[in-house]
């Protein structure tokens, strides 16, 4: 409503100042009727849009680097690339090769139990084993930027240094040196979704992430899964940003517009499993079996849609950020209805 209303503000005072004088009130009744009608325009799109709370923000977790533990926060930006708190970022950081692949939880489970925190300027990493490790979130211009690939798409990182290239390497016990990455927005091209799953919008974008900003998922949907399983699994196993309570199982599935906060959050698809998350967050071992095998019992997708998910099982949902904005636990989840 601002925007409509300051643009009808601009467009008088440049025509009161070129319009002749005597014609002025003329001009400033022209004036009230383009408020009036930028007013009922605004009007018109609220009242044409319901909303209904379906959930509540039960946690936010953020995972500065791919695969690793994330850190749960209290409260978050929403961004256009997904959550972020200060410099701390969801997926800007990346354990590469030498030739700039990617390393995931997929290649080297045990990356799923490096424990990541802040201490001041800097990600913290511990590992049994280890020495603790601070690698500075803002990095030289010096370091070097290396070319990268995740899913096959290009896109680059500023090395983070020898040290944690050597503690990496160390951890993994590999013939073969691994490197962290940082991805720097205001100086890289990040990722299109839409390269990675066609159903997203030209202007979803991220770092590092598999697919979208964004991945949501509700405690009730875990809790309907663990009913079925002989062991029970954890949220960690499907790494969501965004943890709604207060809904019933898989009520996600239908949100496909939410407000949560002041931001504005738009469905785009489902979130295919994979065989990460037969990965235990606790041991870092890999079973290729459970959840997944489970999940495909009664979540998989439509034979339409298989050419979207082909065999993978759907849990939790992805979404491209409508507007960007603030959000904190506790904050109800609206589904915006149109009407």
């Amino acid at each position: 409503m601002s925007s409509i209303l300051s643009y009808v503000s601009m467009a008088m005072k440049s025509a009161v100042q070129s319009f002749p004088r005597q014609r002025l009130p003329l001009l400033c009744a022209a004036g009230v009727g383009l408020t009036a009608i930028a007013s009922w325009m605004w009007w018109r799109r609220r009242s044409s849009e319901e909303l209904k709370q379906v959930g509540v923000v039960s946690q936010l977790l953020i995972y500065p680097i791919k695969s690793c533990r994330p850190i749960s926060v209290q409260d978050a930006d929403c961004l256009d690339m997904g959550l972020s708190k200060g410099e701390l970022k969801d997926r800007h950081w990346l354990v590469v090769t030498e030739a700039g692949n990617m390393v995931t939880g997929r290649q080297e489970p045990r990356l799923v139990l490096i424990d990541v925190s802040v201490r001041g300027e800097s990600l913290c990493l511990k590992a049994s084993g280890m020495e603790e490790l601070l690698v500075p979130m803002s990095l030289p211009k010096s370091n070097k930027v290396r070319d990268c690939r995740v899913f096959g798409n290009d896109i680059q990182g500023r090395d983070c240094g020898e040290e944690v290239s050597r503690w990496l390497t160390s951890y993994f016990q590999s013939d073969q040196p691994y490197y962290l990455v940082h991805f720097e927005a205001d100086t890289m091209r990040p990722r299109k979704c839409i390269e990675a799953k066609v159903l997203f919008r030209e202007k979803d974008v991220i770092a590092y992430p598999d697919a979208s900003p964004i991945m949501l998922l509700s405690e009730t949907s875990l809790e309907d899964l663990n009913r079925r399983l002989e062991e029970p699994v954890s949220l960690m196993n499907f790494r969501p940003c965004i943890v709604v309570s207060g809904c019933e199982a898989f009520a996600e599935d239908g949100w496909d517009d939410i407000r949560v906060g002041t931001s504005r959050m738009k469905r785009t698809m489902a979130c295919g499993r994979c065989v990460l998350t037969t990965v235990n967050p606790n041991t870092g071992v890999m079973s290729r079996k459970e959840p997944l095998d489970t999940l495909r019992t009664f979540r998989e997708s439509d034979p339409t849609l298989s050419h979207l998910y082909k065999t993978a099982p759907l849990f939790g949902q992805y979404y491209g950020v409508e507007k960007t904005g603030t959000l904190k636990v506790g904050d109800p989840v609206y589904h915006v209805i149109k009407h």
